[in-house]
């Protein structure tokens, strides 16, 4: 490349001596003294070398170092204010190439850089970057994990490890408080869960509810969170669990939710949505394992203990509520109650018609026959007890 004029004498000289150090007090000594040079090497390289085999190489050598140092994310940093450019200003047209392998390496260092940098991204560049996380996704789920790759592209397998890849920047993303709420502006949890709705394998499975986790670390998004149907999502997921790390981010997960959660009703929300969901007696039945993760078996006694008590203050009310909240309607006892609808019709208009309305919203979109039969059992019942409510 030097002979071909394609880059500097100092470039390929930085290089050269780059490439000489294996020990790693020597890369660092190098690197705290030329870093400047450093990065310029690197981000030339990248740009001016058409040949994909060394863009390949030169992102793997970006992403070890700074894998090996965190701090080393600075050098492109001070780099950059030089130019008055931002870090990741050098990688995000990265996304647009054709090589997967390529487009791979550039996320990863843009959420390294991002996630351990002493600026935030902000503005039109993370909502692009999230963007292309969310179609990255959003293509794994359309995909499924039985759907065919097209032809000419990657294997099934190459796949599956490229959207482990973005799920793991996502990971890293989300680490940071600030990208939790710009994710959820994204509409980035529609996004998690319609990956976990759709079967996808254990390890994405593991990624997606540790992003559910990171969330639920902030109150206010405890309080976000309520909207989706997260609780009867993961309590699936976890019944049909065979590997103890999915097992345990999700007992995590609905610990954060519990515990995080500053306003007493959502706590109570969530705890009756697991009840509803039958995770009492998962985690009655997993109380019976044996773990060797410390955090495993005190998540299980935290979520018992607590659920325990959202048990005994428990009404009827409460337990139609949560079921209707969840969207899985079943002939329990309340619904054929003579004395729970007639004590109970006209709370249906509470929080302004918000029962009602789901109840409403079920007739309309649910295809189960179940659910459509037992919500138009209770809108019945409803307006036989709530005359008023026929208008």
């Amino acid at each position: 490349f030097f002979r071909g004029q394609m880059i500097s004498g100092e470039d390929c000289e930085f290089i050269q001596r780059f490439e000489q150090k294996r020990n790693p007090e020597e890369k660092q000594e190098l690197l705290q003294t030329e870093g400047n040079q450093c990065a310029k090497t690197f981000i030339n390289l990248m740009t001016h070398i058409s040949k994909e085999q060394t863009v390949q190489y030169i992102l793997t050598m970006v992403d070890d170092m700074l894998q090996e140092n965190h701090q080393r994310v600075c050098i492109f940093f001070d780099y950059a204010k030089r130019g008055k450019n931002t870090a990741w200003s050098y990688f995000l047209p990265m996304l647009n190439r054709q090589d997967l392998f390529t487009v791979h390496m550039a996320a990863r260092i843009i959420a390294k850089l991002a996630a351990w940098g002493r600026e935030l991204m902000e503005g039109s560049d993370l909502n692009y970057y999230f963007n292309w996380i969310k179609t990255q996704l959003s293509s794994q789920k359309l995909r499924g994990t039985g759907g065919s790759v097209e032809a000419g592209a990657v294997s099934t397998s190459d796949s599956s490890q490229y959207v482990q890849c973005v799920a793991g920047c996502l990971q890293l993303m989300l680490r940071v408080n600030e990208y939790r709420f710009a994710w959820v502006e994204a509409d980035g949890v529609n996004c998690i869960m319609g990956v976990l709705s759709n079967k996808c394998g254990f390890q994405l499975q593991y990624q997606m509810i540790f992003c559910v986790w990171l969330l639920a670390f902030s109150p206010q998004m405890c309080e976000y969170l309520r909207r989706y149907n997260i609780v009867p999502v993961l309590s699936d997921i976890l019944q049909e669990s065979v590997k103890e790390k999915v097992t345990r981010i999700i007992l995590a997960a609905f610990r954060n939710l519990l515990e995080k959660s500053t306003e007493r009703e959502t706590r109570q929300e969530y705890a009756l949505a697991m009840i509803q969901c039958k995770v009492l007696k998962q985690l009655e039945n997993l109380d019976q394992q044996k773990y060797d993760d410390e955090d495993i078996s005190e998540d299980i006694k935290f979520l018992l203990d607590k659920l325990g008590e959202s048990v005994q203050d428990l009404s009827s009310f409460d337990e139609y509520s949560s079921e209707l909240k969840s969207g899985r309607l079943e002939w329990s006892p309340v619904h054929k109650s003579e004395k729970f609808w007639r004590e109970n019709a006209v709370r249906l208009n509470e929080k302004n018609y918000e029962l009602l309305k789901i109840l409403t919203k079920l007739l309309e979109v649910s295809d189960d026959p179940q659910v459509l039969a037992v919500a138009a059992h209770d809108v019945g019942e409803y307006v036989r007890h709530y005359p008023r409510g026929k208008r």
